[in-house]
């Protein structure tokens, strides 16, 4: 079959890679029909170099059909559409059975220390083979998979496997005050569906982000929109009393604008050997902080502020003295996917679209156009704010 493969540091390119097979009773083979592109690739494309391997099968956000079933599979069968969630659990565990779904404790990355294995992120989750490829492996799938109707575009489901259960989870752990104030970090993806989901709930959202396009999407959708400067903090404290936002989502994570020295660390690292740069990510401060370090700055006194966006460094430096001094909760982690997925299928198949899954996408390709489609994504060229490919 023909997968995306990660060959190196801004390199990735479509190769000819075995088809994948039944391994395990639980598993699954679908063939994928959507599979979008996450900026959390981007942290492989970009920055994780030091935990790939050359021919890694990548991608985390893809759906399709079901075209083969283990013996143990009872609750799918062949034809079924469905969602893969991009981690992999098995609702049995004790962290499943408690909504951790990304803590799951038969498929934790124990030799690295990492929660539950995720689909085509590196051998820091496994090394599992991705979604960006024409058939996918789904172990767990008695369990994982979201089945979904036939009627409806796949636009409708696809963002249920990671962007839209991440956002849900980023605000609803902001615990905004009813009616309250919500600051959002950036408006890649999960932004702009954090700050809807906001909207949504009847909060007043503000959201911040240095590109204009990303800045007018979220405004068709009644978010009040800000670019980023290093005055961001006190203009969000302008709009709201003087106190600052009740919660912040940061919805950038470790690549954020405005961050040299730390970028310089990012580049730097990756130059190493990996055992040596692996050891620098787990040991160094090697995250650019500027957006969780404005979120801090922005909250107010007693607020809360939530990590969607994902960091990787082990010593980044955290303004603690102002954190206590100001009484800020901190929440964040990798999505809890199937915990909130009841929550959102309704929403996604509302025929008012309140969370606006049709408004998102921005490029359409096909899998041989990915590697083209990863460089205009990481460098925000042509107004790109959300690839799907089409194997």
């Amino acid at each position: 079959m023909q997968a995306l493969t990660w060959q190196g540091k801004r390199s990735v390119s479509v190769e000819e890679v075995p088809d994948p097979v039944i391994q395990e009773p639980t598993d699954a083979i679908v063939k994928i029909t959507s599979t979008a592109i996450c900026g959390s690739d981007l942290h492989l494309y970009e920055v994780l170099g030091p935990y790939m391997h050359k021919g890694d099968v990548i991608g985390h956000e893809p759906m399709g059909v079901v075209v083969e079933v283990g013996s143990a599979v009872t609750n799918l069968a062949i034809g079924d559409r469905v969602v893969i969630p991009f981690n992999i659990s098995c609702g049995n565990c004790f962290m499943c059975n408690m909504g951790l779904q990304s803590q799951c404790e038969t498929t934790q990355v124990k030799e690295k220390g990492s929660g539950a294995s995720l689909f085509g992120f590196s051998e820091l989750y496994g090394s599992v083979p991705g979604g960006q490829a024409e058939y996918l492996r789904v172990p767990h799938a008695d369990y994982g998979p979201i089945k979904v109707g036939s009627e409806l575009p796949d636009q409708r489901y696809l963002f249920l496997s990671d962007i839209l259960p991440t956002a849900w989870q980023g605000v609803k752990y902001a615990d905004v005050p009813k009616g309250g104030t919500l600051a959002v970090m950036g408006l890649g993806p999960v932004g702009q569906f954090a700050s809807r989901i906001g909207r949504h709930l009847g909060l007043r959202v503000i959201a911040v982000d240095p590109v204009a396009e990303r800045r007018a999407m979220a405004e068709r959708h009644g978010v009040e929109t800000l670019d980023f400067s290093r005055d961001v903090a006190e203009e969000l404290r302008s709009m709201t009393q003087g106190r600052g936002a009740d919660s912040v989502v940061d919805a950038v994570g470790m690549e954020a604008h405005d961050s040299p020295v730390a970028s310089f660390m990012q580049h730097a690292a990756g130059l190493l050997p990996d055992k040596l740069a692996q050891k620098t990510f787990e040991s160094a401060g090697v995250d650019r902080l500027s957006a969780l370090h404005t979120a801090l700055d922005a909250v107010r006194r007693g607020g809360t502020v939530s990590l969607s966006g994902v960091y990787g460094g082990e010593a980044s430096p955290m303004p603690l003295m102002s954190m206590f001094d100001k009484q800020i909760q901190l929440r964040m982690g990798q999505c809890n996917v199937r915990r909130w997925t009841e929550d959102l299928l309704p929403l996604v198949e509302d025929d008012a679209d309140p969370l606006g899954v049709m408004d998102l996408v921005t490029h359409e390709a096909s899998l041989s156009e990915a590697p083209a489609m990863y460089e205009m994504f990481q460098k925000k060229q042509d107004g790109c704010i959300k690839v799907v490919l089409k194997p």
